[in-house]
């Protein structure tokens, strides 16, 4: 398995029914690579952009989830996955004449029975001595857990003996000799099921340590539901602090989770049910997310992508599955059941704290609502032309607008070449598309799909994340008249330009974004009418993303090789000159006096 993975973070675009189109175009340049842009800020031409056009598409895939910004640290720590040997990432310390492990099916937990059995050989006297530090199990993590010296964990686990346990737990070095935290448990009697909780203080850093469970004393110990948490997570609410920045620093309108193929599983059986992930952690039975072919534990559920849009200040739209998997799908008359799991789905992201689900998320620790005003039904179903999405999807849309008729609704279909032949207030256009086709459409969307790249202690955004910085400013701004006149060349550029507010020096500017997808140096003409002399002479930037070779790509060895760099405009006017190099986007951002639209 790689030792990185990739956060699909992806900036969408979501079409209206009225939509709202970019006035820019494709631009052929003369044979001096020389271009002329006319930029019209005047206000017949403008129009408001919706404060929600630009947003984040989370998925849990490539472990953006588990691993990644849900930042538990122990893999597969109910021991759910795997057979009846040591579970899969879980190994074992000592040698057969020392302990046995294997699983069972005696956990206290009804939604996930198996536990972990370790039967101690060895002692700590007689003729069998166990080893220095003793024998047991240790846990890797997902590709080596990152402790940092001086920082708090929270270990959590439930353990069953007929005997007193004494055990060492400890964090250590990739190949046991480090010691970085360790402290012993004692527990006199855990003839039943116990809950043990213990802080480690890290002492060293190691980003590929792991989490050790030992003992010197002869017995059989059960263990199930081993957790290791940061203390320092996002608002204390789970998320790995550096992604979740990475995130926020894009500034999304909206959040749509839990996904797209995670959402329907090959099989319906492995989708994502909202019910199963909600509740306590250790009751959550997890699942196997067979599309992308691994185990999450669902400590990253319903409730926290509800928590996670509401601290990104973005607002949350859920996707649900439609009654349609990969192979799978429902029959439009055995669908209410799935319509009455949406509707108590709904009921716990915003009913009042005194209703059946509601009262479910206020003891969750969320007794106010969630601000849930967008659904989608199903991913990408309609595309895959399941014939019963439209008969499941309008039984979701009657049921859903009688009991919250503020909800918007968004469908799979494509609406942008055709009208729906259902209601619909929005629908959700996905592509998969070569840089020239999404060039072709660049009225629609740009579109890569990883946009941050991470180990466990690293992380870095790829040329696609801070091309999306471009944008994030996009959200609530007016767009206004941009055209690139046809000097009979190759289509080679393209510009959209905005006004937008800076809510940092609470100042106006003008930003005008330009991509050259040619190979030629051009010198393009900017032309800007209708300011009214608003023009500032200074606080103008132009900020660039390229690179010398179009396959350059950031890396651990080199995070920011492919950053915007800003720098200062000098010649400001309303005809000025500005030099797009080859393979870039260039924004350009003038300060301007106040103005009304």
């Amino acid at each position: 398995m790689d030792s990185s993975r990739s956060l699909c973070c992806i900036v969408v675009l979501i079409l209206f029914g009225i939509s709202i189109q970019y006035q820019s175009s494709a631009s052929e340049i003369d044979e001096n690579q020389t271009g002329l842009l006319l930029v019209n800020v005047s206000e017949g031409s403008a129009k408001e952009i919706p404060d929600t056009l630009f947003g984040i598409f989370f998925e849990e895939i490539n472990h953006a989830g588990a691993g990644g910004l849900w930042a538990e640290l122990v893999s597969n720590r109910d021991f759910e996955f795997g057979d009846s040997s040591v579970p899969s990432p879980w190994a074992i310390i000592g040698n057969n004449s020392s302990v046995i492990v294997s699983t069972d099916l005696s956990s206290c937990f009804d939604r996930n029975k198996v536990a972990l059995r370790v039967e101690v050989l060895c002692d700590n006297t007689g003729a069998n001595v166990c080893p220095d530090g003793g024998i047991g199990v240790y846990n890797p993590g997902f590709w080596g857990m990152n402790i940092e010296q001086g920082k708090s964990y929270q270990l959590v686990f439930y353990l069953r003996s007929d005997e007193p346990v004494n055990l060492s737990v400890a964090l250590t070095g990739s190949n046991g000799l480090t010691n970085l935290a360790t402290t012993p448990v004692l527990v006199a009697n855990a003839s039943n099921w116990t809950k043990v909780m213990v802080t480690l203080e890290a002492e060293g850093t190691d980003p590929n340590s792991r989490l050790e469970l030992r003992s010197t004393t002869k017995g059989v110990i059960w263990f199930d539901q081993v957790s290791l948490m940061p203390l320092d997570t996002y608002n204390g609410h789970g998320f790995r602090k550096d992604l979740f920045e990475m995130l926020q620093d894009l500034k999304p309108a909206f959040l749509r989770f839990p996904g797209g193929c995670f959402v329907e599983g090959a099989k319906l059986s492995n989708a994502f049910w909202w019910k199963e992930t909600i509740g306590p952690w250790e009751e959550r039975p997890g699942h196997f997310g067979d599309v992308w072919g691994y185990w999450t534990d669902d400590g990253l559920g319903h409730f926290e992508f509800l928590q996670l849009a509401e601290d990104l200040g973005a607002l949350p739209v859920w996707v649900f599955n439609s009654g349609i998997s990969h192979k799978e799908q429902v029959n439009t008359s055995n669908i209410s059941p799935f319509v009455q799991d949406v509707l108590e789905g709904l009921e716990f992201a915003r009913g009042a704290s005194n209703s059946t689900w509601g009262s479910v998320r206020a003891e969750m620790g969320h007794p106010d609502s969630f601000d849930l005003r967008y659904v989608a039904v199903g991913n990408e179903d309609c595309e895959k032309k399941f014939p019963q999405y439209k008969g499941n999807y309008l039984k979701f849309h009657s049921a859903i607008k009688e009991a919250y008729p503020d909800i918007k609704i968004i469908s799979n279909c494509d609406g942008s070449s055709k009208l729906l032949d259902h209601p619909a207030d929005l629908y959700d256009f996905h592509i998969y598309a070569s840089a020239n086709d999404v060039f072709s459409n660049a009225s629609r969307f740009m579109w890569t799909p990883d946009a941050i790249v991470f180990t466990s202690s690293q992380v870095y955004g790829t040329p696609s994340y801070w091309m999306q910085h471009f944008f994030k400013e996009s959200n609530g701004a007016t767009l206004i008249d941009s055209t690139l006149q046809d000097n009979n060349l190759s289509n080679s550029l393209i510009a959209s330009s905005i006004k937008w507010r800076n809510e940092t020096d609470d100042n106006d500017y003008i930003r005008i974004k330009v991509v050259n997808f040619g190979n030629n140096t051009v010198t393009l003409n900017i032309s800007i009418s209708g300011l009214e002399n608003s023009l500032q002479p200074s606080g103008a930037t132009k900020t660039i993303l390229t690179s010398s070779n179009v396959m350059d790509e950031n890396a651990f060895t080199c995070p920011k090789k492919i950053i915007p760099v800003e720098t200062m405009l000098d010649k400001v006017g309303e005809n000025m000159d500005v030099v797009l190099l080859p393979y870039s986007i260039t924004s350009i951002d003038l300060l301007t006096k106040s103005i009304s639209i």
